[in-house]
């Protein structure tokens, strides 16, 4: 049994920052490697209509995963802000608390979802034989999402214990399994797309268990807790799951937004913008990391009510990722040619990812501020702001400027109003945080409370117990 510490509130800042920052970007990249080898495996299938079910069915699953990243936010915060306070018992039952509510709707997504998945898809514009192969790969994967569900919750624990290396475990083990079972599945047994669904849940199935193992042999990670407190975790964590899953769910809104913007300047544009979308987060996987992992190092100080060191994090976060971001696009700048030949890019696709290997790829700094911002809000009471920071961004931030930047410069400028309006609602985002971190104190007293209030209940109970 490891001994339950939190290690955040002590030791370099920077360290924390960069090391779970990495850690947890290996995990993202085998997960975006592995979508990357899925949609080559479907390919060498040659058949289109399969390609286009595994792309209607991602977008249903899209929203099961949504679900889950909320829930696993919440739960990385409760515990996180236990941890600090050095309240190891509560922290336990909320992680408890958490998991049960990710199995209870791990269970519920499919059967509200699989009795209606042709009304589903129809939505989305399937029809025929794609409807039918997609509802096929659903039927096998969305039953795996208590699996997905529990395996997300249980790494956030992890994460909030700051155990970053066994938290980046069950990412890489379920992208072996997945790149192991995918060609196996699909050509050897003969399922063609139904062996990549297979080949899914059963990578599913070993991060969940891969996450469990540690955090229950190790950490001794659940505890459970009396119905009165089981309740009082669910509001808080709703508190906080409800605008985090609001939050995520922004994103393809914008990327809707965009591509169809871009549409407009022909197909060649479309599929240059299909590139950026895919190669951006293998290359700044570090950045997406950030909301993840700067959120249990954020929880835990201001739990221990070290607002100087929450304050500390949001500065070494961003400075992380302003050595970060324009070393990947240096780099990106010298290879862009090779890139761009790769994927075997010409006219109008070749011209949009030169421009975002060089300048644009340092826009991702700004996205790295928002990220930063969010995990700030997530674990300091003000989840809302995430929420409407992301869908601001995803809309007023994106449907004005790639217009105006359309008109102006084509396709070029689609690309160059998106970056602009990450840039305006960095900004605002970061100044946002820090106010709310070093201006703010009402509010911050206010989620202590909350917080301490559940600490009593938790104490109660165990006394009567």
């Amino acid at each position: 049994m490891v001994e339950v510490v939190a290690r955040f509130v002590e030791g370099n800042m920077m360290r924390h920052v960069s090391t779970m920052s990495l850690t947890s970007s290996i995990g993202l990249m085998a997960i975006f490697a592995v979508d990357l080898i899925d949609l080559f495996f479907i390919s060498m299938l040659g058949q289109d209509a399969l390609a286009a079910a595994a792309g209607y069915a991602s977008v249903v699953m899209f929203f099961a995963s949504a679900i889950n990243i909320g829930l696993s936010i919440a739960a990385g915060s409760l515990v996180a802000n236990s941890l600090g306070a050095g309240k190891t018992v509560p922290a336990r039952e909320h992680a408890f608390s958490a998991s049960i509510f990710a199995i209870a709707f791990g269970l519920l997504i499919p059967l509200l979802a699989l009795p209606n998945l042709g009304y589903l898809l129809g939505l989305l514009g399937a029809s025929g034989e794609v409807a039918d192969r997609a509802a096929d790969y659903l039927w096998i994967i969305l039953p795996a999402t208590v699996f997905s569900g529990l395996g997300m919750t249980t790494v956030a624990v992890l994460r909030a214990y700051g155990d970053s290396r066994r938290a980046m475990f069950p990412s890489l083990t379920g992208a072996m399994v997945n790149g192991v079972l995918d060609p196996i599945f699909i050509f050897t047994l003969g399922l063609g797309l139904e062996g990549a669904a297979w080949a899914t849940v059963a990578a599913r199935f070993a991060t969940m268990l891969m996450a469990l193992w540690p955090t229950i042999r190790l950490y001794n990670g659940f505890a459970i807790t009396r119905i009165g407190c089981f309740l009082y975790d669910i509001r808080e964590g709703m508190q906080i799951a409800l605008p985090a899953i609001l939050a995520t769910v922004a994103t393809p809104v914008g990327t809707a937004i965009v591509t169809r913007e871009m549409a407009k300047y022909g197909t060649d544009a479309v599929a240059g913008m299909a590139v950026i979308n895919r190669m951006s987060p293998v290359v700044f996987a570090v950045v997406l990391a950030l909301s993840g992992s700067i959120g249990p190092i954020m929880g835990q100080n201001f739990g221990a009510g070290r607002r100087d060191r929450v304050r500390e994090a949001f500065y070494d976060a961003v400075i992380f990722s302003a050595i970060y971001v324009p070393v990947v696009s240096i780099i990106l700048f010298l290879f862009r040619g090779q890139i761009a030949d790769f994927f075997g890019a010409k006219g109008e696709a070749r011209e949009l990812i030169l421009l975002f290997c060089w300048p644009l790829a340092l826009a991702s700094f700004f996205n790295a501020v928002i990220f930063v911002a969010s995990a700030s809000f997530n674990n300091l009471g003000h989840p809302s702001y995430a929420t409407w920071i992301n869908w601001g961004r995803q809309t007023l931030g994106t449907l004005p400027l790639v217009v105006i930047g359309g008109a102006l410069y084509g396709a070029t400028g689609v690309l160059i109003g998106q970056a602009v309006g990450g840039i305006i609602f960095a900004l605002i985002a970061g100044w946002l945080s820090l106010w709310m971190i070093t201006e703010q104190a009402h509010p911050l007293k206010q989620l202590k409370c909350r917080f301490q209030l559940q600490r009593r209940m938790h104490e109660m109970y165990q006394e009567v117990g």
